[in-house]
Order: C-alpha cells, then structure tokens, then sequence
C-alpha cells in the first residue's frame, strides 16, 4: 500500500530498478579464467613486437593496474596506460571467444526473471568487460534486460569496478529511476549497492555457499527465483 492508504501505482513502482551482476549471478562461475589475462599479455606483446625478459613477463599479465606492473611497462619501454588497454582489449576479446565456445553457461533459474520484474526496468552491471557482457546479453536472447552495462577497458574502467558505485549510478540515471535492488553474490556487490543508494541481495552460489560477509546485504536469496518477494 501507498502511504495514501491505496495500491501502489505503476509508477510507484517502475521507479525502481532491479540490477544484476554478471559472472557468478547470471552466468556460471565466479569470473573468467585468470589465464585469460596472461594469454591477452602475451597478445598485446605480439601487437608491440616486444619480447621481454621473463623477470617482467608475469608483472605485464596482471590483471590489476599496480605499480608493479607499471614498473614492468616501463623497464619494456611502453607507456603503461596504453598497454593495460589494448592488454585489457584482448582480455575482453578472448573472454567473449571462451563464452561463444560454450566454456560458461547460464544459471538455470535465469528463467525465472521474466516473472520477478513486477513492472520494474532490469539492467546488468558488471565489472567484467562491457563487451562480454553485452554478448552475453545477445547470445542468450536476454531481451528482459533493458540496460547493460560492464566495465570499460583501461585504467578508468578499471578504477570504477565495484565497490564503486559509479556504473551503478549510470545505470540508474538511464533507467530514470531512483531505487531499487542491485544483485551480487560478492561483498563488493553489497558495498557497491549501498553506496549508490540501492538494496544490497546478495546471492548463494555453490562459490559462496560459505562465505562470511562483514557487511549486511538488504536481503540474502538462494535463487533467482526468490526474488519476487522482495
């Protein structure tokens, strides 16, 4: 009931929005190989014609922008930004090649968002690469969804994965709504949710069936399918 004293309007209720996170919620598995990254470096070396010492070659597949691995750019003699980019483009390129093959497949109860919508617009977030994610959206007919968005390639992209907020905001202002829930099944998933004013579900998968949160989801679920009764 409104606070009126009658039923929710359409409205009232399409204000809100119901997001998703991608690996480890949509898709199975908790995220892509991380043998990904070292054959995506082993790309953009063949792409720079450069053959570095294996002292450095372990610092220039690094998933994460760190001073190491900018130390390791610069002792090969390229830029580090430019690197971590086209390095994260092939990255992006063989993720969608390992998903087209059929290495990761949806979650069964994937099913049931048609029915849990209520009216409200669905989106996906994901810190995987917005590439991929749009892919997956596409080969797997998700037409429910009405925004997708992952991450950029390069170091922006990088510094705005969850827990910050800030493709979770976007999604928000392309919805035109100003609430709603965001679903994750990692801590950062919760944070991220929080602090762009959303409720945090976080959801069990056989990856974390067991892991402890230090912060409190909004609501926790063991399937997708749960979801209409929030």
């Amino acid at each position: 009931m409104s606070p009126s004293g009658t039923d929710t309007t359409e409205a009232e209720t399409t204000d809100r929005a119901l997001l998703f996170d991608m690996d480890g919620v949509l898709v199975e598995g908790r995220g892509a190989d991380d043998a990904v990254h070292d054959y995506a470096r082993d790309d953009a070396l063949a792409e720079y014609g450069i053959d570095p010492p294996d002292r450095h070659r372990a610092a220039l597949g690094s998933y994460e922008y760190t001073e190491t691995f900018v130390a390791a750019c610069r002792a090969v003699g390229v830029d580090p930004v430019e690197f971590y980019a086209a390095r994260e483009r092939h990255s992006a390129r063989r993720i969608v090649e390992r998903l087209r093959a059929g290495e990761r497949g949806l979650y069964p109860d994937v099913d049931a968002l048609s029915g849990v919508a209520n009216g409200r617009r669905l989106g996906v977030v994901s810190n995987n690469y917005h590439r991929a994610v749009e892919f997956v959206v596409d080969h797997h007919g998700l037409d429910t969804f009405s925004f997708v968005r992952g991450r950029d390639p390069g170091v922006d992209g990088f510094r705005r994965r969850k827990p910050d907020p800030h493709y979770l905001v976007e999604a928000l202002d392309a919805l035109g709504a100003d609430a709603g829930y965001y679903v994750g099944d990692r801590e950062t998933d919760v944070i991220a949710a929080e602090r762009a004013g959303l409720n945090g579900v976080f959801v069990r998968r056989d990856h974390n069936a067991d892991t402890t949160l230090d912060v409190d989801p909004a609501h926790e679920v063991d399937s997708l399918a749960e979801l209409d009764r929030l």
